[in-house]
């Protein structure tokens, strides 16, 4: 497994294990809003082994989503053709998209799976990083 991370930058190391960090605090909170959801309506809001597998595995797809592209963007740094580089960035963006949306057509259409809880990790990572980037301003202004 060493092997297979020995060429990663320490840089997207890093990056990578604060959004993975971030998207899995997001994950257990809204399995909370979910278990909280289930006690005020279990008729409506369902909290089972669905929306934990769905919540866990949403997350994983989010950060190695997140990994890819940092990945990329450590090939793409060090490629001289300024159009192939942009071409590997397009290339790599399709195919992420892609993986999230056959994700998500999983997420949906498999019944083990609770749909809202499958796809909202997706938009965790996001959050993290402007949250992360809010908060460092803030500490760089002190």
């Amino acid at each position: 497994m060493g092997r297979m991370f020995a060429d990663v930058q320490p840089a997207v190391k890093k990056e990578t294990k604060k959004v993975a960090i971030g998207t899995f605090v997001c994950v257990i909170l809204m399995w909370a809003v979910f278990g909280i959801g289930h006690l005020a309506a279990p008729e409506q809001i369902p909290f089972d082994y669905t929306v934990i597998l769905a919540g866990f595995i949403g997350g994983v797809v989010a950060v190695l989503n997140f990994f890819l592209m940092g990945l990329t963007v450590q090939k793409v740094v060090s490629m001289e053709d300024d159009k192939q580089a942009a071409a590997k960035m397009k290339t790599s963006y399709t195919q992420r998209m892609t993986f999230q949306i056959l994700w998500g057509i999983l997420a949906i259409a498999v019944p083990c799976f609770q749909f809202a809880a499958g796809l909202l990790p997706l938009l965790f990572p996001n959050i993290v990083i402007k949250t992360v980037g809010i908060l460092g301003g803030k500490k760089a202004a002190s």
